[in-house]
């Protein structure tokens, strides 16, 4: 029962820094998507407002 313990203290500070990563590669990811996604909302606007103002 000591080994068992033992590989889980070896473990869990692996798992831990690996979900760690896991959250922060997704909230980038997501956060590049929705700076895009704006970023082409407002270059449409810009581009249909410069065809207002022609």
């Amino acid at each position: 029962m000591d080994t068992f313990w033992a590989v889980v203290a070896g473990l869990v500070p692996s798992i831990g820094v690996g979900l760690l990563f896991w959250f922060a590669m997704r909230k980038i990811v997501r956060a590049d998507r929705n700076e895009r996604a704006a970023q082409q909302q407002f270059e449409q606007a810009r581009s249909e407002r410069a065809d207002m103002n022609d």
